[in-house]
Parts: structure tokens; C-alpha cells; sequence
């Protein structure tokens, strides 16, 4: 562990080709529960009272024509996840978090890649972006006390764009690894 005080959080190896020296670094794998339980993982080795941020960076699809470039989200939700039906049966969900220090756009997180156009839209009433991991990490974090920041590239349109994935992921890598040099 390094003494900065921030916890990179990754999803692929890929997103994280460029994160600079002496960060300390978490590549959890794609979805939710992967992003969640290495997150909890990597935060139990720190000391209770001396949690690093959690700074998640990634690619994300835009939800939105006019969206692209970097986004720090205000708030993440979880998209696919049955919040509505739990609360009829009286189960309080927690599908909505709200994060500190971000520039108003909200993420979407759900373990489904969005490449279809129609459910892009559906989304797009709620969400100005969406991704695999955010609500995961910021959910661990809530729950252990760590604070988090949520940091996305805009890689795809959530279309059919989004199957050219692998082709754009290095230039957002390199957008991520700029973010990080002059944030923190």
C-alpha cells in the first residue's frame, strides 16, 4: 500500500494501462459482484480509521448523443435491480447513491453491457451514462465508510458502438491516466 491516501479502482487491465506509478492499484473484473467483493477485499487492508478515496476509473457508454469525453457522476444507480418490486413487498432497497464533488451527470451500473439502441433510451431517462462497475464500488465504499469518486470516459454510444469496445479502450485509458495526474 502506498501513502497517497487513493485506492484506484479498475475493471480491466486494459483501463488501467496507464495509471501513473506509486498508486495503489485494484483491477476487479467486469460486473458488480466481481467490482464489489475486490473493493471490500482491498479496503479490509486498510487500517479502519485511515481508508484511502476510492478513485473507480473507466470507460462508460454515453446515454446520450450529445455526451462524450470525461464525467465525474454526482450520483450512481443501480439500473438492474428490481428497487420497485422489493419496495411494494416493504423491502427497503438502497438503488441510488449520491457522490461527492462530481459535475451533476448520474451513471447507471448494471451487470448488462448495453449495445441495443432501444434499451439505451429507456436508460437515457434516467441516466446520462452507463457501465458495469460504479454502483458496486461506491456501494462497498458506502458501507465501510471509504470515500469514493466515480471517473468515466465516454468509450460508445451504447449501441452497436459499443461492440468496438476493445479498439477504444486504450484511448480512454490514456484520457483516465491524464485525470489522474493533475487530480490528485
Amino acid at each position: 500500500m502506498n501513502n497517497t491516501g487513493v485506492l484506484v479502482v479498475s475493471a480491466t487491465r486494459e483501463e488501467a494501462a496507464h495509471v501513473p506509478d506509486g498508486l495503489d492499484l485494484v483491477v476487479t473484473g467486469i460486473g458488480k459482484v466481481a467490482s464489489a467483493v475486490a473493493v471490500t477485499r482491498a479496503l479490509a487492508q486498510y487500517p479502519a480509521e485511515r481508508l484511502p478515496l476510492v478513485v473507480n476509473i473507466g470507460t462508460a457508454g454515453a446515454l446520450h448523443a450529445h455526451h462524450g469525453g470525461l464525467y465525474v457522476p454526482s450520483a450512481v444507480l443501480n439500473h438492474d435491480f428490481s428497487s420497485e418490486v422489493l419496495r411494494s413487498l416493504g423491502y427497503p432497497v438502497r438503488d441510488v447513491i449520491d457522490l461527492e464533488g462530481g459535475d451533476g451527470t448520474v451513471l447507471a451500473t448494471g451487470d448488462s453491457f448495453i449495445s441495443d439502441a432501444e434499451v439505451r433510451d429507456a436508460l437515457a431517462a434516467r441516466a446520462d451514462l452507463v457501465d458495469m462497475e460504479g454502483f458496486a464500488i461506491a456501494f462497498a465504499c458506502a458501507q465501510l465508510g471509504a470515500p469514493c469518486r466515480l471517473v468515466k470516459h465516454v468509450s460508445d454510444h451504447a449501441d452497436d458502438s459499443a461492440m468496438d469496445w476493445p479498439t477504444q479502450v486504450d484511448a480512454s485509458a490514456r484520457v483516465l491516466a491524464d485525470w489522474l495526474r493533475d487530480a490528485l
